[in-house]
């Protein structure tokens, strides 16, 4: 392939493949910039949603190659059911089930395409890998095509878990590879790393994927000819870091001992504002608690540190539960802001970095994804989370247990099922009460104990620490 962000030359390359949410996609993305800056004898590439182009130039600016696929970011299936709540018709089902498997073929044909454009030209080099989240195993199986190393990157928990009953009927239908991975020597393979994250790949819906398209054996790790596993090779457990902090997150023995926890990805100040002016102040500062923001948001900054209120305000941001309603509210603004209520609500559609606007705020109310939680704990300040999919439910739980909030709220005190005078009254004060509580002393105190033991960390240089010594000198001696 010829130069200018693929490889060919001989440079050894790079592709960090990461898809969902932003706050699936962008950490990744922080740790692909960091890598090229660090390593730039390498040819990096960075694959995700073409929704998320606006990290283009965020990554070109690193000398990362942004290569888009058209696949939006939906939800997984497990979040459809939830907020369907099984409600749908049969018909509804059928359509949506339709419909997904056409946007989930192209999807992995867009992923080849690809990962065939980097690697297919050259045969594979020392140092070749590929990095996935967890949200993109088509790059697993894309990795064994091309027989390159294949490092699993996440900012959160695996956010599914193996079926109760997936040992039973893996035991069942593959004794000889339930043995293969019982018997795996250290180091290897084994159960520990199947039972972890591994599990998904072995589901049915990447056999056909595998057979017909990539002439790959239709059950990973074993012969494509006699199915059976490949005693012969035992390939090293699967590196797998973790963007989060051994400070909040325990980590048991259980886990894979090739899982670390790095801390937390936090990303690159100016990726975080949505204005261009914002963002180039922000580069010519030289602390995060400066003045950021241009003249034409200079309001904000009066209303966080110049109103006449006794107390510092109160943030709100509810990026994953918004409704219809206040998105369709938020973009009939004629511009991003307004001040609301005499002066006591500022509404901003924008995005600004929490780093700075955290410490500035008495409290945050957020729905508990990953990036918010981080953000708040880095900046000592207390918290009233309620969650709503997948992991939010966990770092809701593991705030409360930590101390720096009070117990999750239920989505109807934010976001009432009834519009009512008597449900919003009710919802108000479940809510007026959860704020009372993230102001006591005690929970202000836990927090600041706890973004000084942050403050230490550096998580995007510690996997990259990691990816150097386990990834780049091994390939490379």
């Amino acid at each position: 392939m010829a130069g200018g962000g693929g490889g060919g030359g001989g440079r050894p390359r790079a592709v960090f493949m990461a898809f969902g949410t932003r706050g699936d996609v962008f950490p990744v993305a922080a740790l692909a910039t960091a890598f090229a800056r660090d390593q730039q004898q390498y040819a990096v590439v960075f694959i995700t949603h073409s929704a998320h182009r606006s990290l283009s130039a965020h990554l070109a600016a690193s000398n990362v190659r942004y290569m888009p696929v058209s696949s939006p970011p939906v939800l997984a299936a497990e979040q459809v059911e939830n907020i369907s709540g099984g409600s749908q018709s049969n018909h509804e089902d059928e359509s949506f089930s339709s419909r997904k498997m056409i946007i989930q073929m192209e999807h992995r044909k867009e992923c080849l395409s690809s990962v065939e454009a980097v690697f297919g030209d050259d045969p594979s080099i020392n140092g070749d890998f590929v990095v996935i989240n967890f949200f993109a195993l088509e790059g697993w199986h894309l990795a064994e095509l091309f027989q390159v190393k294949c490092i699993i990157a996440a900012p959160y928990f695996v956010p599914y878990s193996a079926p109760s009953s997936f040992q039973r009927q893996f035991k069942h239908n593959f004794p000889l590879l339930y043995k293969y991975f019982q018997e795996a020597p250290a180091n290897t393979v084994c159960w520990t790393d199947i039972i972890h994250w591994m599990w998904a790949l072995f589901t049915e819906s990447w056999g056909s994927w595998r057979s017909n398209c990539l002439n790959l054996s239709p059950i990973p790790f074993t012969d494509p000819v006699t199915n059976l596993p490949l005693w012969h090779v035992r390939e090293e457990s699967p590196l797998l870091l973790y963007g989060f902090s051994k400070e909040i997150v325990e980590c048991p023995g259980y886990w894979p001992s090739s899982a670390h926890a790095c801390g937390f990805w936090f990303l690159p100040t100016a990726w975080q504002f949505s204005c261009d002016k914002c963002m180039e102040l922000s580069r010519n500062m030289n602390s995060s608690l400066g003045s950021v923001l241009c003249a034409k948001h200079s309001s904000m900054e009066r209303f966080l540190v110049g109103n006449s209120y006794s107390s510092r305000p109160v943030f709100v941001g509810l990026s994953s539960i918004v409704t219809e309603s206040s998105e369709a509210a938020a973009s009939s603004l004629s511009d991003d802001s307004a001040l609301l209520f005499n002066g006591r609500l500022f509404c901003f559609s924008g995005s600004i970095p929490y780093s700075w606007l955290f410490p500035r705020c008495a409290a945050a109310i957020h729905h508990a994804g990953s990036g918010s939680t981080a953000a708040a704990l880095l900046a000592g300040t207390p918290q009233v989370v309620c969650p709503s999919l997948l992991d939010q439910f966990y770092w809701a739980e593991r705030l409360h247990w930590l101390g720096v909030a009070p117990e999750p709220l239920q989505r109807q005190h934010l976001i009432p099922d009834s519009d009512d005078a008597s449900s919003i009254h009710n919802a108000a004060e479940v809510l007026h009460g959860a704020i009372k509580s993230a102001l006591l002393p005690e929970i202000k105190a836990q927090a600041t104990r706890i973004s000084d033991r942050l403050s230490f960390e550096d998580g995007i240089g510690e996997a990259l620490r990691i990816l150097k010594e386990r990834v780049l000198i091994q390939d490379q001696t």
